[in-house]
């Protein structure tokens, strides 16, 4: 394991997947393996501590994770990173969503060594992954604050904190299952790269202090 002390992890699975009957999008298969057990690969690569926000389900419990309920339910990922962190064993928690099927050991090794801001955040071309980043304690209050006041953006970065930003150029990696068309995608995708493994094209890392004018 390469990550630094005192980083846990929180798995987001507060969605009821109603596009999927309900079905458990953790459990769905990609490349013969169900996105949460490749979710896991990845995350024991940097942390033990692993739990889950969202409803009590045997496949997690199966797999001797905590389950933690949404403290503010209604409130989309933004009450799950809330939750991730009030309730988190860690000063820092690496907040993931659990469809996301590709992301890989290599960003999250990436986004833990950078243990001196307080939220370490992949962008790309198509904006920020709020849902694949690194939040501290520092952010709860902001988020609180936001949520009571229904502002539940989860690409709003909390304000009054520092921020490392990873430019990633490989937006593949933030793919997400949220219908049975993505569904089919990734499964498409993962067929495609099975020949040979991709290599992670992340270029620079840029540090700042986040102010409420930022954009």
């Amino acid at each position: 394991m390469t990550g630094k002390r005192g980083l846990a992890a929180g798995i987001l699975a507060g969605g009821r997947a109603t596009r999927f009957d309900g079905v458990n999008k953790g459990t769905l298969v990609v490349g013969s393996t169900a996105i949460v057990d490749r979710l896991l690969d990845a995350l024991r690569d940097v942390t033990r501590e692993i739990f889950v926000v969202g409803r009590d389900d045997p496949a997690w419990t199966s797999r001797g994770l905590r389950v933690i309920p949404d403290e503010t339910p209604g409130a989309g990922p933004l009450g799950g990173i809330y939750t991730a962190l009030v309730h988190s064993p860690s000063e820092r928690t690496l907040v993931i969503a659990c469809d996301m099927p590709f992301v890989s050991a290599g960003l999250l090794r990436r986004l833990a060594a950078v243990d001196d801001a307080d939220v370490v955040i992949p962008r790309h071309a198509r904006g920020y992954e709020p849902l694949c980043a690194i939040y501290s304690r520092a952010c709860t209050d902001d988020i609180r604050e936001r949520l009571a006041r229904g502002i539940n953006e989860a690409s709003r970065l909390p304000v009054g904190v520092r921020v490392t930003e990873l430019d990633v150029d490989d937006d593949v990696m933030f793919v997400n299952v949220n219908t049975p068309h993505d569904y089919a995608r990734a499964r498409e995708l993962s067929d495609r790269m099975m020949p040979q493994p991709r290599q992670d094209r992340i270029t620079t890392g840029r540090t700042h202090r986040r102010t409420d004018t930022d954009s």
